[in-house]
């Protein structure tokens, strides 16, 4: 799961969700910061299977989609390099 515990050197923004249902269906928008160094394939993959199935387990709605906007890349746990 990509649960993560707050680190205050991460500059990781709240996530934004919107969505829409129709006949029982949802289809889910999100946008996301996702830290930096990632897996940016494997990482939102995994972000749009756990939000569809969590949505699912709690509405009971068939989740088709889920649109996923990556915002920005963000340095987790470490120095910020400067220029």
């Amino acid at each position: 799961m990509l649960r993560r515990r707050f680190d205050p050197r991460s500059d990781l923004a709240a996530p934004g969700a919107r969505a829409t249902t129709h006949g029982g269906r949802a289809q889910l928008a999100l946008t996301v910061d996702l830290p930096y160094p990632a897996d940016i394939a494997d990482t939102s993959r995994q972000l749009q299977r756990e939000v569809a199935d969590r949505v699912t387990r709690l509405t009971g709605l068939e989740v088709r989609d889920v649109t996923l906007t990556i915002r920005r890349l963000a340095t987790v746990g470490g120095p910020v390099r400067a220029q």
